[in-house]
């Protein structure tokens, strides 16, 4: 085995080792006024308070911050391949991460803009509740833990990821999203995003 085999290996271990003992562990909590000073670096493409503009880039205001510290470990340890990303999480301390996490889940998401498409929202509603989207990510689509928040998030980030998942190309230490997306249809995964965006 490769010694970044052996990295990736210990990473995604890692990973899933705090995923089962998150439940029963106080994990240290960051500061996010200390937070709010180490993101700065990320407003450039997360928006100001973690509300992004930016086209295919996602919004961090209200994501749990368990699921940020572990999104940041995955950067960090070049388990996701998002270059940008690793790069900016390569020098994270933990300390920092826990800090950024902590800034990122005090904030208030935005409500998205652009309007509802009454045909597409409603297909949407059945997808997500055929589909048990809520059983994970919450009954409001909140998030909590590792589970990411859904609602509010940006429409074209949504579809983006969900096609990420389905074409396996989005990796990290769960691959739960593959199964539950594969043999979804393009038009399905539209309204998947479009209803999600818009709670």
């Amino acid at each position: 085995m490769t010694a970044k085999a052996i990295v990736v290996a210990a990473a995604v271990l890692m990973a899933v080792a705090l995923s089962l003992a998150a439940p029963f562990a106080v994990l240290a909590a960051g500061d996010a006024a200390r937070g709010r000073d180490k993101a700065e670096a990320c407003a450039a493409c997360h928006g100001p308070a973690g509300n992004s503009e930016t086209p295919l880039t996602p919004s961090l205001a209200g994501q749990p911050a368990t699921f940020v510290e572990m999104q940041l470990i995955l950067f960090r340890a070049k388990v996701r391949k998002v270059p940008a990303m690793q790069e900016m999480a390569r020098p994270l301390a933990d300390a920092d991460i826990d800090d950024i996490a902590a800034f990122y889940a005090a904030q208030q998401p935005a409500r998205q803009a652009g309007p509802r498409r009454d045909e597409r929202f409603r297909r949407g509603a059945e997808l997500a509740d055929a589909m048990r989207c809520g059983q994970c990510h919450g009954r409001d689509y909140l998030g909590g833990g590792q589970m990411p928040r859904l609602a509010g998030q940006r429409e074209d980030y949504l579809l983006h990821a969900m096609r990420d998942f389905q074409g396996n190309a989005r990796v990290g230490f769960d691959t739960s999203m593959l199964g539950i997306l594969y043999g979804v249809a393009e038009r399905d995964l539209e309204a998947l995003a479009h209803y999600l965006a818009r709670q």
